[in-house]
């Protein structure tokens, strides 16, 4: 990760120099990329000390200001706000996958043909795919379109997963387990 500090109104020492640093570095835990860029401004304005921090990183752009009375309160701050802001990131990331990980579907396709030796019914082919999110009418008249017997589908209202399948008598039944 690369960070740049820029020191506005005000010559810094080395052992603020070198605390800013040893700080911002704890932010790369949150970032994955090697060529994030994290720009630190600081700058004194009278009698207050501000500090403005910009992170560009796989796609995402952060920032964070904070001012105080003095620079290392002021860097403590602000960084307490950025990983905050990058912590909450992380969860929404996570929990879109975790969504989107939960709604896949598993078909598979039995033969009831008679294979010596055995009885029962035999799996002859396994198909994975994602449910797309529609209302139960949308899904019975996508079922009148195509020529399967089924449909699984993910309820737009219930957002829970759901099936909807032709009866013998050309009605529809819906299948909704309610979790």
């Amino acid at each position: 990760m690369n960070i740049s500090f820029t020191f506005k109104n005000f010559e810094p020492s080395d052992h603020l120099k070198g605390y800013a640093q040893k700080r911002f570095e704890k932010v790369g835990k949150y970032v994955s990329d090697a060529e994030a860029d994290l720009q630190v401004n600081l700058l004194v304005d009278k009698f207050r000390h501000k500090a403005d921090i910009i992170l560009n990183a796989d796609g995402i752009h952060i920032s964070a200001y904070e001012d105080s009375e003095d620079m290392y309160s002021t860097i403590d701050m602000v960084l307490d706000k950025l990983e905050a802001q990058m912590r909450r990131m992380r969860e929404k990331i996570k929990d879109r996958t975790k969504q989107a990980r939960g709604n896949k579907v598993q078909m598979n396709f039995l033969s009831y043909g008679s294979i010596p030796g055995e009885s029962g019914p035999t799996i002859v082919g396994t198909d994975t795919y994602e449910p797309k999110p529609m209302s139960v009418d949308e899904a019975a008249l996508q079922l009148e379109t195509l020529d399967n017997e089924f449909l699984v589908f993910l309820n737009a209202e219930t957002e829970g997963v759901n099936v909807i399948y032709k009866r013998k008598n050309g009605d529809f039944g819906l299948i909704d387990p309610g979790n």
